[in-house]
């Protein structure tokens, strides 16, 4: 039996809240801010009249992001910790096989990671197989992340070293390595209970005394990621646009279901930004603050029922 420390309402929050916010975002995928339905329209189900993206595809199905965000979950509890060759083998189960996608269905795999996991397959480590398009910096490996966040209970370094090496299997850049690490320390601080804009800061000095003997990482961090204003936040597939996308709707949003509207709204990759911003919302409000139908029209709960079983809370 994993056993958590972290608070049952924050741990279940994030889980929660990643798989529901993917799950909300998928009908509005690839849609244009301009075309996103009016924010008090954005739902599970949405409006009649608009043309969702997968049109076989039943509202409530999760997507990518879940699927892989499970497959850490699955594959850290399996090992008792963060194995990188466990967890390239459980998502290329994934794509090969649908492991852990609802109905074994996989509709949505971004070019990148399709093809990283091609590499996988032929042999290729997985800590270089990410490598497949070098400067490659979409968010597949941010929507995932969370997982060593929620269950680690070690240093900061080495949640930072496994946000690494999990990014690694399909997104090689250290840009993406960064975003990730960055992202599981500010989820880590609100586990812990400090709010968004301290975990925000300590996140920013903590990853900056950790990277003080990397100067590429240090680098990456201070001037391509930090910066204000680097880049119009637009919910797009940029790994930096996600992550300051999610930052920025997290500072706006007053609720959990607020801030997953919010992260819809901004269009393009909808469910990616909605998955990334879920977990942090979904820690930061609370299990018990998502909506009570989003819950129960997502597909797919009892196979992850049935995950979550396998962790023990210490924390209640």
């Amino acid at each position: 039996m994993n056993k958590v420390s972290y608070p049952r309402n924050k741990v279940l929050g994030g889980i929660w809240g990643l798989i529901i916010g993917d799950a909300v975002g998928v009908p509005y995928e690839f849609t244009p801010k301009e075309n996103i339905p009016n924010i008090d329209k954005i739902d599970m189900v949405a409006p009649d009249y608009f043309r969702k993206t997968y049109i076989d595809i039943p509202f409530g199905t999760y997507s990518d992001d879940s699927a892989q965000f499970l497959c850490l979950i699955d594959s850290y509890i399996e090992c008792d910790g963060f194995d990188i060759d466990n967890a390239a083998k459980k998502l290329l189960a994934w794509v090969s096989h649908g492991l852990w996608a609802v109905d074994g269905e996989v509709f949505d795999v971004g070019r990148q990671t399709l093809q990283a996991l091609t590499e996988y397959a032929r042999g290729t480590s997985p800590r270089y197989s990410g490598l497949c398009i070098p400067e490659g910096k979409g968010n597949g490996a941010l929507m995932r992340t969370l997982a060593l966040a929620l269950f680690e209970e070690g240093s900061d370094e080495q949640l930072v070293f496994d946000s690494h090496e999990q990014a690694m299997i399909t997104h090689g850049n250290i840009c993406n390595h960064v975003c990730c690490a960055f992202y599981n320390l500010i989820a880590k601080y609100l586990l812990e209970g400090m709010d968004f804009e301290e975990a925000y800061s300590v996140g920013i000095n903590s990853l900056k005394t950790i990277y003080s003997d990397n100067k590429s990482y240090l680098d990456e961090f201070e001037n391509n990621i930090l910066p204000d204003g680097i880049i119009e936040e637009r919910g797009t597939g940029y790994v930096i646009d996600c992550l300051k996308s999610t930052f920025k709707v997290i500072r706006e949003s007053n609720s959990y279901k607020d801030a997953i509207k919010k992260a819809i709204a901004l269009g393009n990759d909808t469910d990616t930004t909605a998955a990334v911003v879920g977990g942090l919302a979904g820690i930061i409000y609370g299990f018990d603050d998502i909506p009570t139908n989003w819950y129960d029209q997502l597909r797919g709960k009892e196979k992850i029922l049935e995950l979550m079983d396998k962790i023990s809370f210490e924390n209640i």
